[in-house]
C-alpha cells in the first residue's frame, strides 16, 4: 500500500511571474503569460518566456552558466528557509535531489555553435559537461541547494518531473533518504521549437487546450520545486502515483487513452473516482492528445464526472518542468479552494464529454489528480490530498 508523504514546501517561476506569489496571482486572475516568441525563428509562434531575464548565477557557480541553470537556481530562492530547516532536521546527506528536464543547457550549446559559425572558434568559456549536460545542471542545483544526498536526473519528455516525484517517493520509502527536493526545469531553445514545428504540432498562436479550435502546443520555460519529506508540516500530501507506458507510438498517444487510464486508476490507490474533486489535465492543445485524455477520463470518471482544466494556456508546455509546475498548481487548488479556468478552451469541444472549467470555479478540493502524459507513452498521474487517508 502506498504510504502518503507530506509536501512541506514548493516554488514555481515561469511566464506568469518570477516569484511563486506572482505565478499564483496570475493563475487566479486567469491571466496568460503567453506572448509572441522573441527567439530568432523562421516561423511565427507564441511562447511562455519568463517575464524577466533570470539573474546571473553566483560566482561560485559561474562555470555552470546557461539560461536553464539560471532559471533553475532562481526557482530555488524562495525555498531556502525550508531547505535549511530540512537540512538541520535530517542532515544534508539524507536529502536527495531529483530533477526532471528535457534539454538541460542545450541553448548554451546552440550559442556556442553559432559563435563557431560566425568566428570560426568555440567560445573559450564554453564547457559542454558543465553547461549543457544533465549532470552539469544537476550539480549546479545541488550545490545551490546545499544538498549532499543521492541525486539523479529524469528525462522522460513531458512526464519527467512527475516521474521525479514518483522516484522521490521510492527513495523515502526504501529508507535511502528522509527528504527529497524534486524539481522540473527547462529553458527555451531553438532545437525544441524547430523540433515541434517539424512535427506540425506547434501552434502559431497561444495554445487552446480542449477547444474545438485547438491546433497545437505552445512551448514555455520555467522551474518548479517540491520538497517531499518523510515527516513534516504538510502543505499537501502525496497520496498516490500511477505510472504506465503505452509504447504505442513515438509521438502519438494511444487513441483510446489506455496508458493514461491505467496511470490514473493506479494513482487512486483503490479509492473511488468520486473522491477526486479536480483533474489538472495534461492537455497541451493537440487534437490527438485531447481526444485520448478525454476518453481516458470519461472511462474512469464517467461523462462530466469531475471538473477538469488544463493550465498550459497560462504557461505553455513546460516540458521537463510541466509535471512539477502542475503539481504546484494542484496543491494551490487544495490550499485555496478554487479551480483555474482552462484558458483558450472556448468554444469547448463538447464531444469530449468533460466538465471543462472555462471560468474560475470556487470549489473546496480535498483530492486533486494531476496528469502528465509524454511522447512514447510515458504516463504519470499524481494524486494530492489536503489530508492523509
Amino acid at each position: 500500500m502506498f504510504a502518503p508523504y507530506p509536501v512541506t514546501a514548493y516554488s514555481a517561476v515561469n511566464a506568469l511571474g518570477t516569484t511563486t506569489r506572482r505565478v499564483i496571482e496570475a493563475l487566479s486572475a486567469g491571466r496568460s503569460g503567453l506572448r509572441r516568441c522573441t527567439l530568432d525563428l523562421a516561423f511565427e509562434t507564441f511562447a511562455g518566456e519568463l517575464p524577466e531575464a533570470p539573474p546571473p548565477l553566483p560566482a561560485s557557480l559561474g562555470d555552470f552558466d546557461s539560461r536553464t541553470a539560471r532559471i533553475a537556481v532562481a526557482g530555488l530562492d524562495e525555498l531556502r528557509p525550508a531547505l535549511s530547516a530540512a537540512i538541520a532536521r535530517h542532515g544534508a546527506d539524507r536529502i536527495g535531489l531529483i530533477v526532471g528536464t528535457t534539454t538541460a543547457g542545450l541553448a548554451r550549446t546552440e550559442g556556442a555553435y553559432q559563435a563557431l559559425r560566425e568566428t570560426g572558434h568555440i567560445p573559450l568559456d564554453y564547457d559542454f559537461h558543465r553547461q549543457h549536460s544533465f549532470g552539469g545542471l544537476l550539480e549546479a542545483v545541488g550545490r545551490a541547494a546545499g544538498i549532499e544526498g543521492p541525486a539523479l536526473v529524469v528525462s522522460t519528455a513531458c512526464s519527467a518531473s512527475a516521474k521525479a516525484l514518483a522516484s522521490a517517493r521510492r527513495l523515502i520509502a526504501s529508507g535511502i533518504a528522509d527528504a527529497v527536493l524534486v524539481g522540473g526545469v527547462d529553458g527555451l531553445c531553438l532545437t525544441t521549437l524547430y523540433g515541434f514545428h517539424s512535427l506540425e504540432i506547434l501552434s502559431a498562436t497561444a495554445c487552446r487546450p480542449f477547444s474545438t479550435e485547438r491546433n497545437g502546443i505552445t512551448i514555455g520555460e520555467g522551474a518548479a520545486y517540491l520538497l517531499l519529506e518523510r515527516t513534516g508540516e504538510a502543505r499537501a500530501w502525496l497520496l498516490g502515483v500511477g505510472e504506465s507506458s503505452d509504447a504505442y507510438h513515438m509521438a502519438a498517444p494511444h487513441p483510446e487513452g489506455a496508458g493514461a487510464l491505467g496511470a490514473m486508476r493506479e494513482a487512486l490507490q483503490g479509492g473511488a473516482p468520486s473522491e477526486v474533486d479536480y483533474i489538472n489535465a495534461h492537455s497541451p492543445g493537440t487534437r490527438l492528445n485531447d481526444q485520448s485524455e478525454g476518453k481516458a477520463v470519461a472511462a474512469l470518471f464517467g461523462a462530466g464526472g469531475v471538473p477538469i482544466a488544463s493550465t498550459k494556456g497560462y504557461t505553455g508546455h513546460l516540458l521537463g518542468a510541466a509535471g512539477a509546475t502542475e503539481a504546484v498548481f494542484s496543491i494551490v487548488a487544495l490550499e485555496q479552494g478554487w479551480i483555474p479556468r482552462s484558458l483558450g478552451a472556448d468554444p469547448a469541444d463538447a464531444a469530449l464529454g468533460l466538465d471543462l472549467v472555462t471560468e474560475r470555479r470556487a470549489r473546496p478540493c480535498r483530492r486533486v489528480l494531476s496528469n502528465s502524459f509524454a511522447f512514447g507513452g510515458s504516463n504519470v498521474s499524481l494524486l494530492f490530498g489536503s489530508a492523509p487517508p
